[in-house]
């Protein structure tokens, strides 16, 4: 479990999530052509739930779609 600071819509906010979301997160936000940052601001503007929660559904419904 790694812990990283994000900044969402101009505030900085803490993640925890396994190593293997951070480099999936890292390698769908390079075939995306945008940062991580950029991509969880996108995952966290249509969550309903906690950000790490929807950031692991995010990553399995992204490789489910490959």
């Amino acid at each position: 479990m790694r812990k990283h600071s994000v900044m969402i819509a101009g505030h900085r906010s803490s993640v925890s999530l396994e190593n293997a979301f951070w480099v999936c997160l890292k390698e769908v936000a390079g075939r995306k052509g945008q940062t991580v940052n950029q991509l969880i601001t996108e995952i966290d503007s249509c969550r309903t739930g906690n950000l790490s929660s929807a950031i692991r559904v995010f990553i399995l419904l992204e490789g489910n779609e490959r």
